[in-house]
């Protein structure tokens, strides 16, 4: 997103505003009334640059807001598009319509990303059909079911499956929560406890992994920000410096397994957890899951677990194979990360993802009780089963443009500069990451906006001096990456939460609300012990330490066990 000189006027007038309220309030006198007066001058000589404002937030707000209220997802997304695109033309709600079905979704479906992310959605939604109907995913659970017969067990195996996936958020979304679903719906795991693991360890595990798609992403960022200041700092070493301080991404992952260890939960999840135990109902009376289970009466069958292993296996090897050739491709020959970080990876899931339906389709005819036929018909009903999650993320795709075209994310990001010391940056960072990124509902695109502003405000408030203060760099930068995920983990209108939630065959909205109160958890833990002690020039891996004891001891406390 360009910050337009209109926009950028008025945020800019909006932030002399805050800061004298704010000033006044303190009972300070830095300012004066020449430059209250200066401020009203420039904003009447400028009325006319002031044309969104604070109305930008209005869309994601209302989406948010009526999705969490209504419980659905489609008519919320909708009419806060419309609300957008109205805003964006002129308030006209004619052109605001038309706007919105040639302007928002079309284009949504005519980006190639968007489009290749459909794409392998459907394709391994096909492969899992195939591997359900064909028998193999019964298998998978009854190889599963000897060595995790137990709720906790069932939770630690999808979580250790999450961890091992680290290379990309979607390939981990895809294939974990697809994969555990029939496992944990016989243990009596709620959908909405199997969408909170498959959240939890996608795009933290992703956005800390030493080799990744995010890391070429996110070392761009950094480099581009130190080049422009004269760093001379290794952006690789830095990218490596911060992952102790993203403490969310850090406490997130970790959280996973403190919940399944003590077979404690709280808020929301303790209702869903107990009516899984206790009435044997994964999905709440009256849910709309994201996947539709289609296995019936006529595709009842067990078979080798290898007909659903081995196409997951050749998901991870493609795509981990498909980096690797295409980075290579791209970017020629150097180190490893360069090469990943180079690769084009929707078309390498699109690659995987065919791959494995195509191996799923052999192993259904020559390796199951399935014939030829039966076998397409299994594959057309996992396609179909995807169609309201593309639906969903389409719309979602669709508000993350009108929210670019009314300047959301630069907005905030002005509004709230201010004048701060530098041992804060790092909580006020966190804050405003996860505020742009729960609006918009995208972690990347918070993180584009952020990076170069918070690196040069934190080498301005240091006076140059980044050496001596490096840890609050570390901090903030860390903050910026974890708070974007953080807000992106919470929003219901994200494409990782939409996936997760479609690929556990949870209500979204379900688990929205009850992923929330463990998400908040982490990251109250993360400020109080995390970004303000290292601020201060405390050690991170001492608030880690802490971090991890006090959200053990919380769920100890206050969360419950479901007695069964």
């Amino acid at each position: 997103m360009i910050l337009t000189a209109r926009n950028f006027t008025f945020v800019s007038q909006f932030v002399i505003l805050l800061k004298i309220a704010v000033f006044h309030i303190m009972g300070t006198s830095m300012i004066d009334n020449s430059s209250v007066l200066h401020c009203f001058l420039t904003i009447s000589a400028n009325s006319n640059m002031a044309e969104f404002g604070i109305l930008s937030l209005a869309p994601p707000l209302i989406a948010i807001g009526l999705s969490l209220i209504l419980r659905q997802v489609i008519p919320s997304l909708v009419i806060g598009i419309l609300a957008g695109a109205t805003i964006f033309m002129g308030w006209n709600p004619v052109l605001g319509l038309t706007h919105m079905l040639d302007g928002y979704f079309l284009d949504a479906l005519a980006d190639r990303s968007h489009a290749a992310i459909v794409m392998f959605s459907m394709m391994l939604g096909g492969m899992v059909g195939v591997i359900t109907c064909s028998g193999g995913s019964a298998g998978v659970v009854k190889k599963l079911s000897k060595i995790a017969d137990s709720p906790r067990g069932g939770v630690l195996a999808a979580w250790l499956m999450g961890i091992i996936i680290f290379f990309d958020d979607y390939a981990n979304t895809l294939i974990v929560g697809n994969t555990m679903r029939p496992f944990t719906d016989k243990l009596k795991i709620s959908r909405e406890k199997l969408a909170y693991v498959v959240d939890s360890t996608s795009a933290p595990i992703a956005s800390i992994a030493v080799i990744s798609t995010w890391i070429g992403f996110e070392m761009g960022l950094i480099g581009d920000a130190f080049s422009q200041l004269g760093i001379d700092r290794n952006v690789y070493l830095t990218f490596i410096e911060t992952i102790p301080y993203r403490f969310y991404a850090v406490l997130a992952l970790i959280m996973v397994p403190l919940v399944a260890v003590t077979g404690r939960d709280i808020g929301p999840m303790y209702t869903a957890e107990r009516r899984a135990r206790i009435e044997g109902k994964p999905l709440r009376d009256g849910a709309q899951p994201l996947f539709q289970d289609f296995a019936g009466e006529k595709f009842n069958h067990v078979s080798s677990s290898w007909n659903a292993l081995a196409p997951i296996i050749v998901v991870i090897l493609v795509t981990c194979a498909g980096l690797y050739w295409n980075g290579l491709q791209s970017n020629g020959p150097g180190p490893l990360y360069q090469i990943i970080s180079a690769a084009d990876s929707f078309s390498v899931l699109m690659w995987a993802a065919f791959l494995g339906l195509t191996t799923a389709l052999f192993l259904s005819i020559f390796n199951s009780p399935l014939k030829f036929n039966e076998s397409l018909e299994a594959m057309i009903e996992g396609v179909k089963s995807m169609l309201l999650a593309m639906v969903i993320l389409i719309l979602a795709w669709s508000l993350g443009k009108n929210c670019e075209d009314l300047g959301v994310a630069a907005y905030v990001s002005s509004v709230t500069q201010g004048i701060i010391m530098p041992w804060m940056m790092p909580v006020i960072t966190f804050c405003i990451a996860a505020f742009i990124s729960f609006a918009t509902g995208t972690s990347w695109g918070t993180m584009a906006i952020l990076v170069p502003i918070v690196i040069p405000v934190i080498y301005n408030l240091t006076g140059g001096d980044v050496t001596a203060h490096w840890h609050i760099m570390l901090s903030t930068i860390g903050s910026v990456l974890s708070g974007s995920i953080f807000g992106d983990h919470c929003s219901p209108i994200s494409d990782t939460t939409i996936m997760s939630s479609m690929t556990s065959g949870s209500d979204h909205i379900d688990h929205v609300r009850t992923q929330l109160p463990y998400a908040l958890l982490a990251a109250l833990t993360a400020e109080l012990f995390g970004d303000i002690p290292s601020g201060l020039g405390l050690n991170p891996f001492i608030s880690l330490a802490i971090g991890i004891v006090v959200l053990y001891g919380i769920l100890r406390l206050w969360g419950k066990k479901v007695d069964v």
